[in-house]
């Protein structure tokens, strides 16, 4: 299935993409996909949920997505864990060694907005970069996974993802990556979740991002250093993780500070991204506040 949040920021109501530009609304069937939603969804929970929506658009019942906010396709997560340095070509463009192991920093969970919102730059910053990501989202409670293989059941889908960081908070006011992760709207995502079963191949998908119509990222989740079920495996033996959690593993070649002279977003600009799969976005860049 591919699950989707429909509304204006605050009153998303739950939905299920049933075909090229179209949903159909299941707010009367779940409450929102959310944390207490993943712990729930069992493949029965998940088979009734696709049955109720195919039901609904076979009766005529799909609406359209013209016209309509898309939000992200999960609500505000208990924690967004992210990879840094996680594809081997990303790497060596910054010039850095590919890691042992999977390098980890946080971002605010209230960065997460609607992939067709706005991104504001922060008061202070003059360095803000896009990273077309793939994302994780956790569907159960995990700790101390015993390996790798376990994490698959652990995983409830994946979403796209755009880790809009800001330079010069991260890399020259000290400190940890976090910073120049988690200003306001710093984490588009979606349009939707993918569930496991609609990715044949995690490891195979094309992904890029556009600034201005001109093309920054080109690569593919093939150069994932350490790949989702890694990632979930790792982080379970050094924290709980919750249903509902997002995970963004890390973004290809092509980011503004790769570039010589370094290129910065600035106001005015426009971001399109997508992964194969997984839909796309479209950013506008507007002024901090």
């Amino acid at each position: 299935m591919h699950l989707m949040r429909i509304g204006e920021p605050g009153r998303e109501r739950p939905a299920v993409r049933v075909a090229e530009g179209s949903y159909v609304d299941v707010s009367d069937v779940v409450a929102d996909f959310d944390g207490d939603f993943f712990s729930r969804s069992t493949p029965e929970h998940l088979a009734h949920l696709a049955t109720v929506a195919a039901e609904r658009a076979a009766a005529g019942g799909a609406r359209p997505l013209d016209g309509v906010r898309i939000g992200s396709p999960l609500a505000r997560p208990h924690q967004i864990l992210c990879i840094g340095l996680n594809y081997a070509d990303h790497a060596a463009e910054t010039g850095q060694a590919v890691p042992d192991e999977p390098i980890l920093f946080t971002k605010s969970p209230n960065t997460m907005v609607g992939p067709y919102d706005d991104v504001r730059l922060p008061r202070g910053g003059d360095k803000t970069d896009w990273e077309v990501e793939l994302g994780i989202v956790v569907g159960r409670r995990a700790r101390y996974l015993d390996t790798p293989e376990q994490a698959r059941a652990v995983i409830a889908g994946y979403v796209l993802v755009n880790d809009v960081s800001e330079r010069a908070f991260q890399l020259e006011r000290g400190g940890q990556w976090s910073k120049g992760k988690s200003a306001e709207t710093f984490n588009p995502a979606g349009p939707w979740l993918a569930t496991p079963d609609e990715i044949d191949d995690v490891r195979a998908l094309g992904m890029w991002l556009d600034v201005n119509g001109k093309r920054r990222q080109s690569g593919s989740t093939a150069t994932m250093i350490f790949d989702p079920c890694t990632i979930v495996h790792y982080l379970s033996q050094f924290m709980v993780l919750e249903p509902g959690d997002l995970i963004n593993t890390g973004t290809p070649p092509g980011v503004g500070m790769g570039f010589t002279p370094p290129v910065w977003l600035r106001a005015g600009d426009v971001m399109e991204l997508g992964i194969d799969g997984l839909g796309t976005q479209r950013q506008r860049v507007v002024a901090p506040r």
